[in-house]
């Protein structure tokens, strides 16, 4: 199945030591910015034609492998050594956070008692670009026997790793970008564009959503981002909550409360359905407009009937942006009964845009009626 692997065994086929030469002369490094800059710019290009012309290549193989991948019950053990192995184990993480659990397993270390971390219910990922390294068909036969089964991601289908594994997966083989020929670089960009695509395609096998997506990454501007609502909003107990039958100005000596309090008051029915919103602007209008009478007029008649709101559960970045569609500076968040929940308020989303060090998206408080 794996062949043995000798030191003479490594040697490509149809190639001797006498065939493979690697000059030592020194290269002249070019002069002027517009030459260092071609150079660069083509290095760039070599690596992107070359991932280009994997994908087209790609076929029913790395299909069978994302399905493998999606339908592992444990998790998916990444192993390689050397450019491969960290390739490796930027695809564990990958992997990870988009629904496939898996960690990284080297080589060296494997043969010394880690292939205990390999599970019956586990998956393997092997990465070589030969499919040849010593290290990694010393362990291969050994990772197959242990898990559900062996995925090869290598140059081509020809290389004893390849041919011994469950799925075989052909990058091709591709220029280095190494103005020596020598330095991984276009390999491994291949490589982990292959190892995203496998992932990817297995993340929407498993139907993993954004809300998924965002129980996995709970810190950083990300994670605030993908976080839903309810860990955002100010919670009903806090909120200024009043009966939609009240007094304007009973409805304010009802929901005075000391300390930071919400731009808006949440009115309810009977039935404690939200039934409109009346906000600290929508006040000052009144009062600007010399309309004190109208402070012992029902509150009904001035709030926002049926006002923006936001479902529980519901994506934080869904509630933002609808703030910032209508220019509110506060949003009822209500269950499916429409029953008030708590409230998001503006001054809370532009402390949270503002730790998170990233562009805000935040609503600008002007238009009349909902706007406070």
């Amino acid at each position: 199945m794996f062949p043995r692997c000798t030191k003479e065994g490594l040697a490509l086929p149809g190639h001797t030591s006498q065939q493979i030469s690697v000059s030592t002369g020194a290269m002249q490094a070019p002069g002027t910015l517009l030459e260092r800059l071609r150079l660069l710019r083509q290095n760039v290009l070599t690596e992107g034609q070359a991932i280009i012309s994997a994908s087209a290549s790609l076929g029913s193989e790395a299909v069978r492998a994302a399905e493998l991948t999606a339908s592992c019950e444990g998790c998916v053990v990444v192993t390689g050594v050397g450019k491969a192995g960290l390739v490796g184990q930027k695809l564990v993480a990958t992997l990870a956070s988009t629904g496939s659990p898996a960690h990284f397993l080297h080589p060296s270390e494997a043969v010394h008692g880690d292939l205990g971390r390999v599970r019956a219910c586990d998956l393997v990922w092997v990465i070589s670009n030969s499919g040849r390294s010593e290290e990694v068909l010393r362990i291969a036969p050994h990772l197959r026997a242990n898990s559900t089964g062996l995925i090869a991601i290598t140059a081509d289908h020809e290389n004893p790793l390849a041919v011994g594994a469950d799925c075989s997966v052909a990058i091709g083989k591709h220029d280095e970008a190494c103005h020596n020929g020598l330095a991984p670089t276009t390999s491994t960009a291949v490589m982990m564009a292959v190892g995203d695509g496998i992932a990817m395609l297995a993340s929407q096998l498993r139907s993993f959503t954004a809300q998924d997506f965002a129980r996995y990454h709970p810190g950083g501007a990300l994670g605030r981002k993908l976080t839903d609502v309810d860990h955002v909003m100010r919670p009903l107990e806090i909120c200024r909550v009043a009966s939609s039958e009240d007094s304007i100005r009973a409805a304010m000596v009802a929901t005075s409360q000391a300390g930071r309090r919400t731009g808006a008051v949440m009115l309810v029915d009977d039935q404690g359905k939200l039934a409109g919103l009346f906000t600290d602007s929508d006040l000052a209008r009144l009062l600007e407009a010399r309309e004190e009478s109208f402070l012992d007029q029902p509150i009904a008649s001035r709030m926002t009937l049926s006002p923006s709101t936001a479902t529980s559960g519901s994506l934080l970045q869904d509630a933002m942006a609808l703030m910032s569609q209508r220019r509110i500076s506060e949003l009822p968040v209500v269950d499916s009964e429409m029953r008030p929940l708590g409230l998001l308020d503006v001054t809370d989303l532009v402390s949270l845009s503002e730790s998170s060090r990233g562009p805000a998206t935040v609503p600008f408080p002007s238009a009349p009626g909902e706007a406070s």
